[in-house]
């Protein structure tokens, strides 16, 4: 087992971190098994610390990519604050919605963190979510009926969204899976279940990385492959968005269920072989 991340190492993390992070097949999954095979020990703090850092190349992509919809989200949200009749913006709404449906997962996260480090770091984990959630995406697409838009999300569908957004920290959920799938069973479109997941991983992501920094280890990883990482992983992100958004307006989510069933089997297989160790 290596002792420390370097500079490939991180290059590795990134890009799996890139591709991962928005398409529903468990970044956090696909980071713990790049990790074992790296060598890493994947329920060090130090390790886990790294990979929720360079998530922060993700949202830097999402603000980016989305900066113009945040622009004004924010101003709406601001003018809301300052003035009654600007509450009745839709964009105003929606912001809300965006911040209460952050609020489960940031609890969750916060008292179930030694849980999240701890047991739920293991690829037995990962290789049963994968499959398990698979389902759950299955039936989602299909009985979806796509009728509802952005302007008609309501706080409680908001509400839902994130409480189910908390599934994801089981490692092989996926964020976006848990999100996507539920938009789709509350009658949202794709499009529209896909946007509110990438807006629900701004304030997610970036408290669990401002949160992971107090556990960076430079004897474990530098500032140097850190920073190498985090550049990796935007540069990804950035091109996973805008391909996602288009794949998600003409394709069912169901396409990524076939690779999530097979990689789940397979991780187990090996896991029971005993090729590779769970932790």
């Amino acid at each position: 087992m290596s002792g420390s991340i370097g500079y490939l190492d991180s290059m590795v993390l990134g890009v799996v971190e890139g591709l991962t992070e928005f398409l529903p097949v468990s970044s956090t999954g696909h980071l713990t098994v790049a990790e074992k095979l790296l060598g890493l020990q994947v329920d060090n703090p130090a390790v886990t610390a790294f990979t929720a850092i360079i998530q922060f190349g993700a949202i830097v992509a999402t603000f980016l990519f989305f900066r113009r919809d945040i622009a004004r989200l924010v101003g709406a949200w601001v003018r809301g604050l300052l003035s009654a009749p600007a509450r009745r913006d839709p964009d105003y709404r929606f912001a809300w919605y965006v911040i209460a449906g952050s609020l489960p997962v940031a609890v969750v996260g916060f008292l179930a963190k030694d849980l999240i480090k701890g047991p739920l770091r293991s690829l037995w984990v990962v290789a049963a979510a994968l499959v398990l959630w698979s389902g759950v995406m299955y039936v989602a697409e299909g009985r979806g009926r796509q009728k509802y838009g952005e302007e008609e999300l309501t706080l409680r569908a908001a509400l839902t969204i994130g409480l189910v957004q908390c599934l994801a920290l089981v490692p092989g959920v996926s964020r976006s899976g848990a999100t996507i799938s539920t938009g789709l069973l509350l009658d949202y479109t794709r499009v529209t279940a896909t946007r509110l997941s990438f807006f629900l991983a701004i304030p997610a992501l970036t408290a669990a990385g401002l949160y992971e920094l107090k556990d960076v280890d430079t004897s474990v990883v530098g500032w140097g492959p850190l920073a190498v990482g985090t550049l990796v992983s935007f540069a990804v992100a950035y091109a996973s968005i805008a391909w996602l958004l288009r794949f998600v307006a003409h394709h069912p989510i169901t396409v990524f269920v076939g690779y999530r069933v097979v990689a789940g089997v397979l991780l187990a297989l090996v896991l029971a072989a005993g090729v590779m160790s769970a932790t």
